[in-house]
């Protein structure tokens, strides 16, 4: 159980617990697809996508531009295609279109009046800022993977949002879609956490690899954590 009056800050994964990233992965990639004659369903498409960006992420530290590239490469090889210059500089900013869950904007609204916010991303900060304008409601702080270089889930990224915000791990609640990125990391760093289980009844871990780890709470969505929190 939380106790949500203990709670002075709630920090944030954004792609895929409040911008429905595989929505926006997979619309992406279908005009490359289309134009290479490749046939894969989403549902085969987003675990290679998991795969790929995983391994390059936990390498020597690139912009995440480059890693939306080297997905595709990767993509590419896989599936015996050679994407264009263009394909690949547009998937690699196709970020800021990525849709925002439609309950994410007045979940964050609400949650503001009593809580702290951020945003602890994978992403580049410039990317970062289309995507908060999609969001709307301003964060206090916003830690990305460019000013930490390293990626979820490594921890240096959640010690840099706790070393930043200057309060307690006792006083934070981490709230995301990812096992493997975010709950199990900050965790082990003490934080509690909010599993947001975007896919609820679907098969598989979609776009993030497998991982196991216990949450100490589980909601479909953000309005439910907005109305468990009382506000």
């Amino acid at each position: 159980m939380i106790d949500f009056d203990a709670v002075d800050v709630l920090t944030f994964d954004c792609y895929g617990t409040l911008i429905d990233w595989e929505r926006g992965i997979v619309s992406a990639l279908a005009p490359v697809f289309a134009a290479h004659r490749v046939l894969l369903e989403p549902d085969r498409a987003l675990p290679v996508f998991a795969e790929l960006e995983a391994a390059l992420e936990a390498g020597p530290y690139m912009e995440y531009r480059a890693v939306l590239a080297g997905v595709l490469q990767g993509m590419g090889e896989r599936l015996a295609f050679v994407p264009t210059p263009e394909q690949l500089d547009a998937f690699s900013n196709s970020v800021g279109a990525w849709p925002p869950f439609p309950d994410s904007a007045d979940a964050l609204r609400r949650l503001k009046t009593r809580y702290k916010l951020a945003v602890i991303s994978n992403v580049d900060d410039d990317l970062f800022a289309h995507t908060a304008r999609r969001l709307g409601t301003p964060f206090d702080w916003v830690v990305t993977a460019q000013q930490v270089r390293s990626y979820k889930p490594a921890l240096a990224n959640f010690e840099r949002a706790i070393e930043q915000i200057g309060v307690a791990p006792s006083g934070i609640l981490h709230v995301a879609q990812s096992l493997y990125h975010d709950i199990a990391p900050a965790k082990s760093l003490g934080l509690a956490t909010v599993w947001v289980n975007r896919r609820q009844g679907k098969r598989g871990f979609g776009a993030t690899p497998p991982a196991k780890a216990e949450p100490d709470l589980e909601v479909p969505d953000l309005k439910t954590l907005a109305e468990r929190a009382g506000t």
